[in-house]
């Protein structure tokens, strides 16, 4: 081990623990926490000693690359298990630790998660079998425990990141697979900003002069606009701390995309946004009312997403601004929500749809779209519909009424009719938007069709018409055997 290899493992394994004590340390007794300390001290030195000699194919030493990833998995709020299971979690694929010594010495819930990450191997497939198994394999694993497919995020992240020693078709191929499953998934559990990073590193590989010009024209803006953009910040700050607000003030650049790069030419509200955290809701609405006061807010471009997440996953006020010669994009959030934006799921206090997303996996199991990229990425995107007394219903972006009903309940889902939308009686296949508001019509008696199937969007409503269907045709089998 090179001196310069042992200081990184040392700097990494120390700011590893302590963002573990200072996110996770209060909700475990002394004795627990001393525990898992020891647990993970043991884990590293066990990676450490599994990877002993292995290099990367980008010739650093390979205990590197799980260090890296339980270092994401730890900054994003992640336990102690999930933060162990990191460290080995291709020990067992690329070693010759095996699963059951991982159960003996960690137990069952980190061998779950490493078990969750390691590739099936099979002589009698071939590679692409084996990739729809191991896939298959995931999403069983994330159905019992969805920090494996948070673990795979970091995976893939670190991964992307040092894919320069892989030949460029196969650097393609994994680019793409991650934009077609893994950035859906990441905003399916709520991490826009992890989406983001997925989607940006892919798109680099995919389109790598559009991504090096897009960053040139960034790093020049910067550069250009970096006294108007202190001043700018300096003005809000003071503003803040006049009303007794504390606010953290950072300037946004907007990360690669191919909609980044249409659009970079409009200039600087194109690619930057100015963030503003606060502590609590009610200071964001006074923050808000303190910037156009002393900026001309530019009409039309409010956009209120603190209480309800917009359909991209985001919690923030939006709004732009004419600062002198500056028109700036301004999110206002507080820490608790900024938390949400960047780890979703995993963020303290985030409200996770358990059983829609345990429907979506085993939707994806049952062959109906396990790469159907577009069923996946409407999954991915969601937007917010009410009941009559207000009630907000999360629903996958292309949803219809009929998807609405089964969401409240399987009953009225195969008792549906047809539904009032917006005051408006429509028929159960109208796709519904972002803001209505929907009661469902009841019939008597079940009145479920075959071309319901092609109606639904979530697995949840395609599910109950299919259990339904399949019960009336074993029906009619006994009839006629009757």
């Amino acid at each position: 081990m090179t001196t310069t290899f042992a200081q990184l493992e040392r700097r990494l394994s120390s700011e590893i623990m302590e963002l573990l004590v200072t996110h996770n340390g209060g909700e475990l007794s002394d004795e627990n926490l001393e525990h898992w300390i020891d647990t993970t001290h043991k884990a590293v030195k066990m990676a450490g000693a599994a990877h002993e000699g292995q290099l990367r194919k980008s010739g650093e030493p390979y205990f590197e690359h799980p260090l890296r990833v339980a270092h994401l998995a730890a900054r994003h709020w992640m336990d102690f298990p999930s933060a162990i299971a990191a460290l080995l979690h291709d020990v067992v694929e690329d070693t010759d630790t095996t699963l059951d010594e991982i159960v003996e010495e960690f137990g069952a819930e980190v061998a779950l998660l490493v078990n969750g990450l390691t590739k099936v191997t099979d002589e009698k497939l071939n590679r692409e079998d084996l990739k729809k198994a191991t896939y298959r394999k995931q999403l069983l694993a994330a159905i019992k425990d969805v920090r494996v497919l948070c673990l795979k995020f970091w995976d893939r992240i670190h991964n992307l990141n040092t894919i320069d020693a892989l030949r460029p078709e196969k650097q393609a191929i994994i680019a793409e697979e991650t934009r077609s499953i893994y950035v859906p998934l990441a905003r399916y559990l709520g991490m826009g900003n992890v989406a983001f990073e997925l989607d940006a590193l892919s798109l680099q590989i995919l389109y790598p002069k559009r991504a090096q010009r897009y960053r040139r024209f960034v790093k020049d803006m910067a550069k250009t606009q970096e006294a108007a953009l202190r001043h700018v910040r300096s003005e809000v700050h003071h503003a803040c701390e006049r009303q007794k607000i504390s606010a953290k003030i950072k300037d946004q650049w907007r990360v690669f995309s191919i909609a980044a790069a249409k659009t970079m030419r409009r200039g600087l509200s194109s690619v930057y946004t100015l963030e503003i955290t606060v502590e609590r809701m009610m200071d964001a609405y006074q923050v808000l009312g303190i910037l156009h006061g002393i900026y001309a807010p530019i009409p039309g471009k409010l956009r209120d997403h603190l209480n309800v997440p917009s359909q991209f996953g985001y919690q923030a006020l939006k709004t732009t601004i004419q600062a002198g010669e500056l028109r700036l994009r301004v999110q206002i959030t507080t820490q608790k929500l900024a938390r949400f934006n960047d780890s979703g799921v995993l963020a303290p206090g985030f409200y996770f749809r358990k059983d829609q997303f345990e429907g979506l996996m085993h939707s994806l199991m049952d062959g109906e779209s396990a790469f159907d990229v577009e069923s996946l990425r409407l999954a991915s995107s969601s937007i917010s519909v009410y009941t009559p007394i207000g009630q907000c219903v999360v629903l996958p972006e292309g949803s219809c009424a009929l998807d609405f009903a089964f969401d409240i309940h399987e009953g009225l889902g195969l008792h549906a009719r047809r539904a009032l939308i917006n005051g408006q009686l429509k028929p159960l296949r109208t796709r519904l938007l972002d803001g209505d508001q929907v009661q469902i019509d009841r019939s008597q008696k079940v009145e479920i069709l075959p071309k319901w199937l092609d109606w639904a969007a979530t697995p949840k409503a395609r599910n109950s018409i299919r259990k339904y269907l399949r019960t009336l045709v074993k029906e009619n089998e006994r009839s006629d055997e009757n």
